[in-house]
């Protein structure tokens, strides 16, 4: 009987113990969970997580070809009397520069990131531009056959799988440029590399907008920001049209404060042209501007400058440095589309570039979604998995020290590669994609972070 009572003494006990210590677990587990934010979800990418929960003051408004190149076409823009409440909201809340600059990250003059100016609305342009992009049908027609046909009708139906903060907005308005050059220097980017084509030109879908560039680069010069200029493949796009192209832009706007320039290993402050599709033109061409023995040779003159030409196949490296570029870029958010936006094969591209005095320059993004406007495409969509398929792009390009890192892009909404402030939208046609569990400017915030690692391994780089 003794030995019975201290047996049930003795669990008696250990059940109490038991009971304290479970007791003490889950009051640990909940002053944790406090801790915790409550959008963060179960398997964030490292960063994610640590990102700070800022309240955000958004405004929710109801909310390349055949081949997955870069569409030539349009976002979304959105109208109606929310919209002037947004805009309207924008610029009541802007803060004063001085504060601005306090607030905001430093730029990195060696984070580019592709931005358009292309998208139009009712209320600036008299009617939707890029937003009401067609269904591009597949060049075979029994596949074709398969998939919807026709346009998109904004401002609920627009031809993008995410949906703008800004809604459907207009490139023209000044309250959403400043709203773009803010977002851009809160993500520490440097230079926007801007889309261009010849006055009087414009993209298959799309309207002239080379007179915004002044309002642009006024707006880039206020969050000390700079512009450098994307050539796209417009009509006829030769030596000699390039020649009066560069000299146009450098005599146009080489003399505003935001007009970017980069500083060469000779110490020489040149101004910078990506030139997009470049490998549609033969190099013998291309040879006869940028070599300087070339028949119109733009080197050692007043418009010498860096061509970055766009590296797809493999072959193209050897092509661009016939042609007398200055460096690549592979532009596409695709890993594995092409060769050149492959990661596991910047390294050897690297290589070949430091071997034949090139810049080489790696295309990151967040993702890539273009069914929207191309509904055949399925098989080019690369999920943005929260965040993690853009740090793992980042992580790549560093690890090949590159001198400048590109972004694509700020606002490609038609290719789902923006890092543009996007919100949930629902309309009876479609449920757009969102960055949820995460907030608006989750990829603003991602693009931060690394920037600041990027300076961090530069130093280490040139030590």
């Amino acid at each position: 009987i003794l030995n019975y009572d201290i047996m049930a003494r003795f669990r008696r006990r250990t059940c109490i113990i038991l009971l304290l210590f479970i007791l003490f677990i889950c009051s640990i587990m909940m002053a944790l969970k406090t801790l915790r934010p409550d959008r963060a979800g179960f398997g964030d990418p490292f960063g994610l997580g640590l990102l700070p929960e800022l309240q955000q003051r958004t405004v929710l408004l109801d909310n390349k070809q055949n081949s997955p190149n870069r569409v030539q076409g349009d976002p979304v823009t959105r109208v109606s009397n929310l919209h002037s409440i947004a805009v309207n909201t924008m610029k009541a809340s802007m803060p004063p520069v001085n504060k601005m600059e306090e607030e905001l990250s430093s730029p990195n003059y060696n984070f580019h990131i592709f931005y358009y100016s292309w998208f139009g609305n009712p209320q600036f342009d008299g009617k939707y531009i890029h937003w009401n992009h067609p269904l591009l049908p597949h060049w075979d027609p029994k596949i074709a056959n398969n998939y919807p046909k026709g346009r998109h009708n904004p401002p609920e139906d627009i031809g993008a799988n995410f949906y703008p903060e800004l809604g459907s907005y207009s490139s023209k308005d000044p309250s959403v440029i400043e709203a773009h050059m803010k977002q851009m220097r809160s993500a520490s980017t440097g230079v926007i590399v801007l889309s261009w084509y010849p006055p009087g030109m414009a993209d298959e879908n799309g309207e002239p907008t080379d007179d915004l560039v002044p309002v642009i680069l006024d707006y880039a010069h206020k969050y000390n920001l700079k512009v450098t200029f994307h050539i796209e493949p417009y009509k006829d796009r030769d030596d000699r049209s390039m020649y009066h192209n560069v000299k146009y832009i450098i005599d146009k706007y080489g003399g505003h404060p935001a007009f970017y320039r980069h500083k060469t290993s000779t110490g020489r402050f040149l101004p910078m042209f990506y030139v997009y599709d470049s490998y549609v033109t033969i190099p013998e061409i291309w040879a006869n501007l940028l070599t300087v023995s070339g028949s119109q040779t733009i080197r050692n003159t007043p418009y010498d400058a860096l061509f970055i030409a766009l590296l797809v196949e493999e072959r193209h490296k050897h092509d661009i440095h016939r042609s007398g570029f200055d460096g690549m870029y592979t532009y596409f958010a695709t890993n594995g589309f092409s060769y050149g936006s492959s990661h596991h094969n910047w390294a050897s591209l690297k290589a070949f570039c430091d071997s034949n005095n090139l810049m080489f320059i790696p295309s990151v993004g967040p993702g890539y979604i273009d069914t929207s406007i191309r509904p055949w495409n399925n098989h080019n969509t690369r999920n943005r998995v929260n965040g993690k398929y853009y740090e793992t792009a980042f992580s790549a390009a560093l690890l090949v020290r590159p001198e400048i890192i590109s972004i694509t892009s700020f606002n490609e909404w038609h290719e789902g590669t923006q890092i543009e402030k996007a919100v949930p939208k629902r309309t009876g046609q479609v449920v757009y994609l969102d960055y949820k569990p995460h907030k608006p400017n989750v990829y603003l915030e991602l693009t931060q972070k690394w920037s600041e690692k990027y300076r961090k391994e530069q130093e280490q780089w040139l030590m």
